[in-house]
């Protein structure tokens, strides 16, 4: 018989509760290398290097007015809202503008892999034959390979591109960087000559009119992605007085990993032949002749190579399920865009993409000059993610007006003041964005306008503001979405 059978005054014994499970609070210093991750890169020195010793002042300009106010403003919107910037966007000013937000953290991918493509195909070419690296064709050919196959890898699920990307860091960011730094410093050492001038006058960059300072404005996406670690803030043991010091340590290890690769490049590679897309390659291959040892160019190559490829699947990865997660509860994509595969990957948003990637990339091929390309595509890529960081900024302001007593982990001194100095500064390099480059005067001004623009408002404005117009309420999805969250 069982207790329910025969009645008894004795209490019947309750099993004891488990314990909760308290996570590990998490170190300031873990976040700090944490974030230092999400941002570096040695994909955009090439593109300061021009400058010589004035890429210090034109890396620590735009970290000063963007890094910081974007690190500190998205700690107090995480340890507020979970959900990411849509959900700061939306309960800050509204859905619709939410999405906008959403749309185009996923739209500038769209731009950003032909452009990191480029860049791999340039660095593959030191392994095959040096000339391939400004020959369009061969680049849109490795651009489209290299990203039908990123699709490929990302259907196949999570842990598929986790075991892939996971040492991109290491492998081809800290290793090649270091490397790269102290062959300079010995091939100075030994009494050679820089390339580029080091002397006191050459601290700040030359003042030839507006178009001198353009290319300050690819540096403001070398420092995206301070908000996506902003979501751990809450782990930390004391987050008010840790995760500012995480965020200032984080900061000299960017500038560091920015700027010192930088200047090597600089010293062994003359501005007027560096190539934006291959400038790593050609100063590895400049400083492995120079002693030497010349057969660690392939493997350079290779080490490069696999981080820029660790980062392009974690960013397929990332923005489109996002946005797949949003459009089912709110129905902002049609039922097609919403799909999944046997494995949960959102693979139609992925294969629509690469159409128009693939589109782009031929223009590689129509493009001569491909560094003028690969500027273009970053330039485009920088313009529509500004449009996120001035929602963010703007939502910020007024949640801590509307919301002032909402429960926040960590709060942002001065916050409005951070807030003005972040929408003033991505407001200046939308603008500047538009004037084209020095190295670039022998185009037509009004065409790159034209290019610029037109990607602009194609992709940060037209195509979401079209879906938002002929959305339908058989969209929405919740439940899925919801699966979907809970799963993720």
């Amino acid at each position: 018989m069982t207790t329910m059978d025969v009645p008894s005054d004795e209490p019947i014994p309750r099993a004891k509760a488990a314990p909760p499970v308290v996570a590990p609070a998490l170190k300031w210093v873990t976040l700090a290398l944490m974030t230092t991750s999400s941002v570096a890169s040695l994909r955009a020195a090439p593109t300061m290097a021009v400058y010589g010793l004035a890429c210090v002042f034109l890396y620590i300009v735009p970290a000063i007015v963007f890094l910081l106010p974007t690190a500190l403003v998205s700690a107090e919107l995480a340890s507020g809202w979970n959900g990411g910037v849509y959900r700061w966007v939306s309960e800050g000013l509204s859905k619709p503008l939410g999405f906008l937000a959403v749309w185009c953290q996923f739209a500038m991918t769209i731009f950003y892999y032909p452009s990191l493509l480029a860049y791999v195909a340039s660095t593959i070419a030191y392994v095959i034959d040096p000339s391939l690296a400004s020959n369009g064709l061969y680049t849109a050919i490795v651009i489209m390979v290299l990203y039908w196959t990123g699709v490929w890898v990302s259907s196949r699920g999570t842990k598929a591109v986790a075991g892939l990307s996971s040492w991109g860091l290491v492998i081809g960011t800290l290793i090649p960087g270091t490397i790269l730094v102290v062959l300079g410093l010995v091939f100075l050492g030994q009494g050679n000559g820089s390339a580029a001038p080091m002397g006191a006058a050459n601290l700040f960059p030359q003042w030839t009119g507006l178009a001198s300072l353009v290319l300050i404005v690819n540096n403001f996406l070398s420092y995206s992605g301070m908000e996506m670690n902003a979501v751990h803030v809450s782990s930390l043991k004391h987050p008010a007085t840790e995760y500012p010091k995480s965020m200032f340590l984080a900061m000299g290890l960017v500038l560091l990993i920015f700027i010192l690769p930088a200047l090597a490049i600089s010293w062994v590679v003359p501005s007027d032949r560096l190539s934006l897309t291959a400038g790593v390659m050609q100063a590895f291959h400049a400083f492995f002749s120079y002693f030497h040892v010349g057969w660690l160019t392939p493997i350079a190559a290779v080490m490069l190579v696999a981080a820029a490829l660790g980062g392009m699947l974690t960013w397929l990865a990332g923005p489109s399920k996002g946005l797949l997660m949003i459009s089912r509860e709110e129905g902002y994509l049609p039922p097609f865009l919403q799909r999944l595969n046997k494995n949960g990957v959102q693979q139609n948003i992925l294969v629509t993409q690469g159409i128009v990637t693939t589109a782009i990339a031929l223009m590689y091929a129509l493009i001569p000059n491909v560094s003028s390309a690969y500027w273009i595509f970053s330039v485009i890529t920088t313009q529509v993610y500004l449009i996120v960081y001035l929602l963010m900024f703007a939502a910020a302001i007024r949640l801590r007006r509307t919301q002032p007593d909402h429960p926040r982990g960590y709060r942002a001194p001065a916050l409005t003041l951070l807030c003005g100095v972040g929408l003033v500064a991505s407001l200046a390099a939308l603008a500047i964005g538009f004037v084209p480059s020095s190295q670039f005067g022998g185009n037509s001004v009004w065409a790159y306008i034209m290019l610029i623009g037109g990607g602009l408002l194609m992709l940060g404005l037209v195509i979401p503001g079209l879906f938002l117009a002929f959305r339908k309420p058989s969209w929405r999805n919740p439940a899925s979405a919801a699966g979907e969250g809970g799963a993720a």
